[in-house]
């Protein structure tokens, strides 16, 4: 006498939710894990962000220390240059970006030609007035002066790793980029320098009145 075996099977719908519902699962974990990886990363980049701001804050009243530094670091890019004969195009980058950094360093933030045509405006209201605004003004300057240290350090620093790639050394006649670069330097500085004469300022403490504490 023979048995007979039955054997139950699910229904394909059954089968296929279940398919689905692991996968949904499965996206949701793996969803979860990048969240969780994301935010690590963010956490610890923030934790870097906080310290390097601290040790920025830090910083600013030694600025005798960090020009220094930011002059050790160009004397070493310089000789780096001279010694490997290469990379011309990189320190004539440099040397423009540290130019325009240098202007806009010495240039006053608000335009004094703006402010000779409000004193010129004014006098017709009245002397009284325009006296009163020949008081002194503190220097303010477009670009600050840890702002222009910052900068230009960062442009040294990044100059230098570019230097240790090969792809970057273009090569060219490097006694045109210094003609072009004392030039520019001249024209600039010129300019500059008459800018300064005709609107009477002087972004320096030299010759300024310092009072004692």
């Amino acid at each position: 006498m023979k048995l007979r075996t039955f054997s139950i099977s699910p229904p394909a719908g059954f089968m296929m939710c279940s398919t689905s519902a692991f996968i949904l699962n499965f996206q949701e974990l793996l969803e979860n894990m990048e969240n969780l990886t994301d935010n690590l990363v963010w956490r610890e980049y923030q934790k870097i962000q906080v310290t390097y701001q601290k040790l920025l804050d830090r910083s600013v009243p030694f600025y005798v220390r960090r020009w220094s530094a930011f002059g050790a670091l160009l004397v070493i890019f310089m000789v780096r240059i001279f010694i490997v004969q290469g990379w011309y195009i990189i320190c004539y980058a440099l040397g423009i970006y540290l130019l325009n950094l240098f202007l806009a360093f010495l240039t006053p933030k608000f335009d004094p030609s703006l402010e000779q045509e409000l004193k010129s405006s004014s006098l017709e209201e009245g002397a009284e007035e325009s006296v009163t605004e020949e008081e002194f003004r503190p220097f303010i300057r477009r670009l600050p002066e840890f702002k222009f240290w910052l900068n230009a350090t960062r442009a040294t620093i990044i100059s230098l790793f570019l230097s240790m790639f090969s792809i970057f050394d273009i090569p060219v006649f490097w006694p045109i980029l210094v003609m072009y670069f004392i030039i520019l330097f001249t024209l600039t500085m010129r300019k500059q320098i008459q800018h300064m004469i005709k609107y009477k300022y002087l972004p320096f403490d030299i010759g300024k009145t310092k009072y004692g504490h």
